[in-house]
């Protein structure tokens, strides 16, 4: 890599304090000199304005480690076929890039910074236009998905189940991407919600994001019958196969459902113990509860505990009953480690499965104890942090 990263970095320094006028101007920049492109994109592009700048800072992040960048470029180029990317428009976004980043960084501008990030656009561009060349012949850039099912599963989170028109390969934990005609060219990254099944439909769980594109169409308007589209399988948040590890999944939310396609798949051979933690912001933002029984029910060697501050509490709470979780589940050395949730539960946990002995190669994700009131019923929060009486789902209390 014949550029320095750490120009790079220092470079994106400059102008990113003043990002929403960059990435205004850099789509104002590419538009007006590709027209043709701009039937690409959404008509609203605030949320598409936001996400700029962190994928620019997510690819330089990652320079310095190719290994990780190859496969993430791999996935990225594989993936923007479903967008009708070819490779002349990569040449375009580069040059829209630089021109941005060169009115932006003003003084701070200079031909070692020009150098650095066009080679850095070369190397990028490259690799996304090679790995979607690469591509299967017959493997489409996106597939067309009937909603057959949608089922409420919370007030604010809905389960579609989907029959692609052709077979969908996919890895239980990985995710995919899906786009509704009711809003062209949004979209959105879910988890896969089960393990691949005889029939090719699968489960996306879909929670409402307040003032969101996509997600409340999904979850209050979407029915059966409808089509969606859907792009190509993704993320790298896969166990290994052949691993006969006991498995550690933390969940938060709707990251139940990465974790459930996984679990799934292994109960189908069930010859590892698993044990997942299942937090929410509160009881009722539990949800899915019937399948997690069932699982349990089905698969002797499962485990779930569920972790939820009292209603009204703040994510910090919940948080710090996931770290009490841990401590209870003891050492985790030994043990595969699934976190799937939002953005911020993985950096929340890592420190203390690192002081749980959990091997940083092991672990995949994709990105306060209170005295109990006795004169009221406990919440599942509160039976978790009991000494004696945590509140385990297993076969025993099925019994």
């Amino acid at each position: 890599m014949a550029f320095d990263p750490a120009v790079l970095r220092a470079g994106l320094a400059v102008v990113e304090r003043r990002a929403d006028q960059l990435t205004a101007y850099f789509y104002a920049h590419l538009f007006a000199h590709n027209p043709g492109v701009r039937a690409m994109f959404p008509e609203r592009m605030e949320e598409q304005r936001d996400r700029l700048l962190a994928a620019i800072t997510h690819l330089v992040q990652r320079l310095d480690d190719p290994e990780r960048l190859a496969g993430y470029l791999a996935a990225l180029g594989r993936d923007h076929r479903k967008f009708g990317a070819r490779p002349e428009h990569y040449p375009a976004v580069g040059a829209s890039l630089l021109a941005t980043l060169r009115r932006f960084a003003g003084n701070a501008w200079s031909e070692e910074q020009e150098k650095a990030w066009t080679e850095a656009w070369t190397v990028i561009s490259r690799a996304m236009v090679d790995a979607a060349a690469a591509v299967p012949a017959g493997t489409p850039a996106c597939w067309q998905a009937e909603v057959v099912r949608r089922r409420p599963a919370a007030p604010d989170v809905t389960v579609l189940t989907l029959a692609p028109d052709r077979p969908y390969p996919f890895t239980p934990g990985q995710y995919l991407t899906l786009c509704s005609p009711r809003v062209p060219q949004v979209w959105r990254p879910f988890s896969i919600g089960c393990a691949p099944r005889p029939d090719g439909t699968l489960d996306v769980h879909v929670r409402r994001v307040p003032d969101g594109l996509l997600s409340p169409v999904l979850v209050d308007a979407v029915r059966p019958g409808e089509r969606l589209r859907l792009g190509p399988p993704l993320g790298t948040a896969v166990l290994d196969p052949a691993s006969r590890r006991p498995l550690l999944a933390v969940a938060g939310g709707t990251g139940w459902a990465q974790v459930k396609s996984v679990v799934e798949e292994l109960a189908r051979a069930g010859t590892r113990p698993v044990t997942v933690l299942l937090g929410a912001r509160s009881d009722a933002d539990h949800y899915d509860l019937d399948a997690v029984r069932a699982l349990v029910e089905r698969y002797a060697r499962l485990e779930v505990v569920l972790a939820a501050p009292a209603d009204g509490a703040g994510r910090a709470e919940a948080v710090a009953l996931l770290h009490a979780g841990l401590g209870r589940l003891g050492d985790c050395a030994g043990r595969d480690v699934l976190l799937s949730g939002p953005p911020d539960l993985a950096p929340a946990v890592a420190a203390r499965l690192a002081a749980l002995g959990a091997d940083p190669s092991l672990v995949r994700h994709d990105p306060v104890p209170r005295t109990l009131d006795r004169s009221r019923p406990a919440t599942a929060a509160e039976r978790f942090l009991q000494p004696r009486d945590v509140a385990w789902i297993n076969r025993t209390e099925l019994a």
